[in-house]
């Protein structure tokens, strides 16, 4: 499969920048340090509680650290010059579902990129991770005209089935379409059999989808990565603005002057988050949040391995 680096090889506007740097080093240093949860959980093989040797031997790779060194395959070493192991054990394809909010307010962005350029990353490193190994990636895109699915494919189809979903940009400003709620409704229908669920949004709105999320998070394992901007947690000081919700189009005038109405801005945003953070809490689904501010892929990869430390 060819480096994600060689794949995002877009036209960026300045605008439009994309998700920053991805290189493949950094992408494979990521897959290295978090290898056991990314196998277990993203990417990796779904090992039953079966283990056995002669007919039931899957495969022979390289050693890890961790693994029994009585497996070692000491021919293979031999002929490599590297130690590899022999593994026996029952798999499964395991399926991963990407939730990926297209909605207007994707656009918004005061930092170093816009909270879609930050959603297209992460996406594009959970994929390079999900379809490894005979795993399956499926997508399901909301937030635009209309529900966009893409179900399951193996590999590098899985791979730019994905590509074909994040290079379709937001929606325009007041013209949100189908909302989180739907989009997780119709993932709960497609995944039939336990998988992952990883759904990447801002969250904004109404939380009408704790329903949805419950009834997913009771089947599959889910992570939801939300992405912020900065200035949507406090105001700054320059004067009467107007502010524009970007799914309805509506415009409201505020005197960010005024540092009662910036106290209570940064009371009622913060509040609106802590309320995401529970609504996860109570589904008992993992979340993440990553910002159009510094290096987002260093704050997955550390999220990932402190989770896989703790699974």
């Amino acid at each position: 499969m060819r480096g994600l680096g060689s794949i995002l090889r877009v036209v960026r506007t300045p605008d439009r920048p994309g998700p920053g740097p991805m290189p493949d080093a950094a992408l494979r240093a990521l897959e290295f340090t978090i290898r056991r949860r990314v196998e277990g959980l993203l990417a990796g093989d779904h090992r039953t509680a079966l283990q056995g040797t002669g007919a039931e031997l899957s495969r022979i790779r390289p050693y890890e650290p961790g693994d029994d060194v009585r497996r070692i395959e000491w021919n293979v070493t031999a002929r490599t010059g590297e130690p590899h192991v022999t593994v026996h054990m029952a798999e499964r394809a395991v399926t991963t579902w990407l939730v990926l909010d297209t909605s207007p307010s994707m656009n918004f962005g005061t930092a170093d990129r816009r909270k879609y350029d930050t959603a297209e990353g992460a996406a594009l490193a959970v994929a390079h991770m999900a379809t490894r190994r005979g795993n399956r990636l499926g997508v399901v895109a909301f937030g635009g005209e209309r529900l966009q699915v893409l179900p399951p494919r193996q590999g590098r189809n899985g791979l730019f089935g994905l590509l074909v979903a994040v290079r379709q940009e937001p929606a325009p400003d007041g013209t949100a379409g189908p909302p989180l709620h739907g989009a997780l409704a119709q993932t709960a229908t497609l995944a039939r059999e336990h998988g992952v669920v990883v759904v990447i949004s801002d969250f904004r709105g109404d939380r009408d989808w704790e329903g949805a999320l419950l009834r997913l998070a009771a089947r599959h394992t889910v992570i939801g990565v939300e992405v912020r901007d900065p200035r949507e947690q406090e105001l700054p000081d320059v004067g009467e603005i107007d502010l524009e919700d970007p799914e309805t189009g509506q415009l409201l005038r505020v005197d960010t002057g005024d540092v009662r109405v910036r106290e209570r801005f940064k009371e009622v945003a913060a509040e609106e988050r802590r309320q995401v953070l529970r609504a996860f809490a109570r589904a008992g689904a993992e979340h993440l949040v990553l910002s159009t501010e510094g290096d987002w892929l260093r704050t997955l990869a550390e999220h990932l391995r402190k989770k896989g430390r703790t699974a």
